[in-house]
């Protein structure tokens, strides 16, 4: 490794399906392949390949690792079955429904908004 650089990379492979910064740049590459199928399948395609390259680069530009993960390795990989919580909506809600509440408190008969309105 660190032979290669970004630019390296990028002439010899072009442009990568997708990019992720974390501590160093991601880049991914997606090779996916199929064939039509037979009529009794009813059109569905047949996976031949699916192949993804990842590269990480580091700050300096250069090729510090490199996965590549074939379709059997991706049928093997085990994906986590935990779901992440919508805590942005939850606190949406929150702050809405208490709006709402300041609302009902300041004008219990909604007068103000009708004044306001018929101006």
């Amino acid at each position: 490794m660190n032979k290669a650089n970004k630019n390296d990379i990028f002439q010899l492979l072009g442009p990568p399906s997708t990019r992720s910064q974390f501590d160093n740049d991601l880049w991914i590459y997606i090779e996916r392949k199929a064939s039509t199928s037979i009529i009794r399948n009813l059109g569905r395609k047949k996976l031949i390949t699916n192949n993804v390259l990842i590269l990480e680069i580091n700050n300096k530009g250069m090729l510090t690792k490199k996965t590549l993960l074939t379709k059997n390795d991706i049928e093997n990989y085990e994906f986590t079955k935990a779901i992440t919580t919508d805590d942005i909506s939850k606190k949406n809600f929150i702050s809405s429904l208490l709006g709402s509440v300041r609302q009902k408190i300041n004008d219990p008969l909604g007068k103000k908004r009708k004044t306001i309105s018929e101006r």
